[in-house]
């Protein structure tokens, strides 16, 4: 399998990481926040134009990601290990454990999106279902 160009903007390092084929990359080089790594990126074969995009989020104990959007694309954020507190748009914030999934819809504000515990890490993998030519996947709002 293929894994194809992913892009992520990261505001608060004014950076653009672009072509991360399996290499793990920081959202913020002073203190990381997060770790993402590309798990796959997969053409949907029955919905041309569609492609389906993993990413493997880990979080160290008390670690945040900024406020972000994830485009047009619909998106899964399934728990692997530990607890994740996560709020999109106005929603309440909701605290997920392992095994357990939330969805944002194209264009949702993800407002919150951090380790539950400051002692545990955590992981989720986020799964997105974009259009082929996108490939900015998450914008991180501007500090």
């Amino acid at each position: 399998m293929k894994i194809r160009t992913l892009v992520a903007t990261v505001a608060v390092a004014g950076l653009s990481v672009v072509g991360i084929p399996q290499t793990v990359f920081a959202a913020d080089t002073a203190a990381a926040r997060e770790t993402i790594t590309p798990a796959f990126t997969e053409a949907i074969a029955n919905v041309p134009g569609k492609t389906m995009t993993a990413l493997v989020v880990d979080y160290a104990p008390g670690g945040k990601s900024p406020s972000h959007r994830h485009g047009q694309a619909f998106v899964v954020g399934y728990v692997l290990s530990g607890a994740i507190r996560s709020r999109v748009n106005d929603g309440e914030e909701h605290v997920f454990h392992a095994g357990e999934y939330w969805t944002e819809k194209p264009g949702a504000h993800h407002t919150v999106s951090e380790n539950a515990s400051d002692t545990e890490p955590a992981k989720l993998l986020a799964i997105f279902v974009a259009d082929t030519k996108d490939k900015n996947l998450v914008t991180f709002d501007k500090q």
